[in-house]
């Protein structure tokens, strides 16, 4: 009895010791090979430069005094739309008013001084003429004359001046626009002994504005006139905005060992949404190609290997055909065609890293190889795509799939 019970007990355990085998060890996992296809599509391809800018009206005039005073009147405020010679500010013309009269009144002296030494220098003249006088009196006479003529010259231009200074008093605007900036207020004190202040800051036209972007220096070689350019501002980020480049600065500027170049960047502005001083997320396309075939870059790299055939039933794969190396735009792609692989000489022309342009060689259409895969049979596990088959030694590995097929 004994030993029945001790065989039942072996039968048990070899049957728990089986499950657990068929359960928890790997098995072995069945798949099959698959090429990765795609057609060749028409499309756009560009390459772009971000930068980061700031707008600004594209003419932009700061209005100052050169006479020094009191502001007594301001007619404009903040966003004040102005005319070309509209009053924007007046200064106290009292002073200025007083030294008018005082050049005024030096002229009148002065020329009456003028006629006192012409009637002299007649007189002086006729005695000479006839001897009657030594050449000092008559040299003191022509000298005093001069002088007097001088004396008058000088005090038109002090009268002159008086009144330009004068006229500088009522600053107007020099432009037309719209004033976005007013630094002072009435009762304030302006001086303009060494410099002129600026008073009031007047943009031409806001509905044409421009971007002043920083462009990179690995970037900039890139940037030419006349590219197209979009951009964001962070007060309407569901907008974007176009514009293109105008000019292209040569001037440097390092800031934190980072040299960038200003790039300008012609932006209309109808609905005047953009305002002066906002930050712009800029992109600048490089290079842009509309309407045109294109491939995946990877097509480019795919090279079947010489066991593809074994692994895929009834597939025919071609003899392999090289480009030409000294031409650089000429590659080799595979078509397939049912069950069979045909390599195809073609041009190809810009990429932006994705996709390339294809110039010759395909049409619209056509079926191309990108690659390899695994495909997984039906209850076992998927496996990673098998690409060219290349594997990166850094991936980590499918725990039970360290094995070869």
């Amino acid at each position: 009895m004994n030993k029945k019970i001790k065989k039942y007990l072996i039968i048990a355990v070899g049957i728990v010791v089986a499950c657990g085998l068929y359960f928890f060890l790997p098995g072995s996992k069945k798949s099959s090979t698959i090429l990765d296809t795609t057609k060749v599509e028409q499309g756009d391809i560009s390459t772009s430069v971000t930068a980061t800018g700031t707008i600004e009206p594209i003419k932009l005039v700061e209005v100052g005094t050169q006479v020094s005073g009191v502001i007594s009147k301001i007619y404009v405020d903040f966003n004040s739309v102005v005319k070309k010679g509209d009053i924007l500010a007046e200064l106290d013309k009292n002073l200025l008013n007083s030294e008018l009269e005082n050049a005024q009144a030096n002229l009148m002296t002065n020329k009456v001084e003028l006629e006192h030494e012409q009637r002299n220098y007649d007189r002086q003249k006729g005695l000479w003429e006839k001897q009657a006088i030594s050449k000092v009196d008559w040299e003191n006479a022509q000298t005093t004359y001069e002088t007097a003529k001088y004396a008058v010259t000088s005090s038109k231009a002090a009268v002159f001046k008086a009144q330009t200074n004068l006229g500088y008093a009522t600053i107007s605007s020099t432009i037309d626009g719209v004033v976005i900036s007013r630094a002072v207020e009435e009762g304030q004190t302006v001086a303009a002994s060494f410099s002129t202040p600026t008073l009031f800051t007047i943009a031409n036209d806001l509905t044409k504005m421009r971007v002043i972007a920083n462009v990179d220096e690995a970037d900039i070689g890139g940037v030419v006139e006349g590219q197209r350019v979009s951009f964001t501002v962070d007060a309407y980020p569901n907008d974007e905005f176009e514009g293109k480049v105008v000019q292209v600065r040569l001037e440097a500027t390092t800031t934190s060992n980072v040299v960038t170049y200003e790039v300008v960047i012609d932006a209309p502005n109808p609905d005047l949404k953009l305002k002066p001083g906002l930050t712009a997320s800029v992109n600048i396309y490089t290079m842009e190609e509309k309407d045109v075939l294109q491939v995946p870059s990877k097509a480019l790299r795919f090279m079947p290997n010489p066991d593809l055939s074994k692994e895929i039933k009834d597939l025919v794969v071609e003899q392999p055909i090289k480009a030409d190396p000294k031409n650089k735009n000429q590659k080799v792609v595979w078509l397939k065609s049912e069950n069979k692989l045909s390599p195809r000489l073609i041009t190809v022309g810009v990429s932006d890293g994705i996709h390339v342009m294809v110039k010759d060689g395909l049409n619209l259409g056509d079926v191309i190889v990108t690659g390899i895969s695994q495909k997984a049979e039906k209850g076992a596990e998927p496996e990673a795509p098998a690409g060219n088959g290349e594997s990166s030694p850094f991936m980590p590995k499918r725990p039970g799939g360290g094995g070869r097929r």
